[in-house]
């Protein structure tokens, strides 16, 4: 193992409105067209309820909702993916998958003051690649325990 290959950092993009954000592959278990939801009464308005994944009951979150940006409608290319925490699958509804990329780890910049809103919290910085920029996602504080508990 050279040093070359602790400072690659694979990740998949996706897309919430105009943004584009990302999360470690290693926190991805799969990525799935948008199906039936089962609504579960009584939970916050960004968990839109529960899908059966190959038989395993996996909680579903609206990341529009999460960010507190409207809600879009589901289309063509709206995507689930079923990330993994603490042992724990959770759906995450994203507008588009995009592709994976690998970034250098040096790469990662700190969030920039113009992010504003929600979701700077729940961020570990961000990434350049041309004229784009990626926002990389903090899963946990994202799905805090009280998401992955008590859906």
């Amino acid at each position: 193992m050279g040093e070359t290959l602790n400072s690659e950092l694979k990740i998949i993009v996706f897309q919430l409105k105009e943004k584009e954000y990302a999360i470690p592959v290693e926190q991805v278990r799969s990525i799935e067209k948008i199906q039936h939801i089962t609504r579960v009464p009584g939970t916050a308005s960004y968990i839109k309820g529960v899908i059966n994944l190959r038989g395993v009951v996996t909680p579903i979150v609206d990341l529009r909702d999460r960010f507190g940006l409207n809600e879009g409608d589901y289309l063509d290319h709206t995507r689930i993916i079923i990330a993994v925490l603490d042992g724990l699958d959770v759906g995450l509804i994203v507008d588009a998958a995009n592709d994976v990329i690998d970034i250098s780890k040096d790469s990662i910049e700190p969030p920039p003051e113009i992010v504003s809103g929600t979701e700077v919290e729940y961020i570990n910085g961000v990434v350049k690649l041309g004229k784009r920029l990626l926002i990389l996602l903090d899963l946990e504080k994202v799905l805090n325990e009280k998401i992955v508990e008590g859906y």
